[in-house]
């Protein structure tokens, strides 16, 4: 049985290793820095408690589950539809980059949260529709359906986003 030491350096490791890309993620599901940053410290203290059950299957999954139903929770609660995002990705940014992420920005403050957690965590996590189904507590016809609209919304509203991105086909 490992020493409870050891256990806290595996979590602040596993933590350390993580917390930057499982940011972003948020950032990119809430469109707002600081609620992103709650979403996933509350996650991150739900893993703590489990860490001793948790670490030796895949962690990466159960605080991506708890960061994403928290979130559908929350914004079920008040009935906002879309959250703009309001600053910029959280992350190190150089010129090159800025027209892209304003635009990554543009395009995903035009989608529902659903469609938005959709996305997130079919491309940006890269996820299988049956594994982002399962974190979002919805069927996998669901996913399929509210990707097919929220790509085709972003095709729309943004149709040089997919060439910007280097893409074929305008898929993120």
């Amino acid at each position: 049985m490992p020493r409870a030491e050891d256990a806290n350096a595996d979590l602040v490791a596993w933590i350390e290793s993580r917390q930057h890309r499982l940011l972003r993620a948020a950032y990119l599901l809430t469109g707002d820095l600081q609620r992103a940053e709650d979403l996933l410290q509350e996650a991150l203290v739900k893993l703590a408690g489990r860490w001793d059950r948790v670490r030796d299957g895949n962690p990466d999954a159960y605080v991506r589950t708890i960061v994403y139903r928290d979130n559908v929770s929350w914004w079920r609660s008040r009935r906002e539809f879309p959250v703009p995002l309001t600053r910029d990705l959280p992350g190190r940014h150089d010129a090159d980059a800025t027209e892209r992420t304003l635009m990554v920005r543009d395009a995903l403050a035009s989608l529902t949260n659903k469609q938005r957690a959709v996305l997130v965590l079919r491309y940006f996590d890269d996820l299988s529709e049956r594994e982002a189904a399962q974190i979002l507590g919805v069927s996998v016809g669901t996913v399929k359906s509210q990707t097919a609209v929220a790509l085709t919304r972003l095709r729309q509203r943004a149709p040089d986003l997919a060439e910007f991105l280097g893409k074929k086909g305008g898929t993120p």
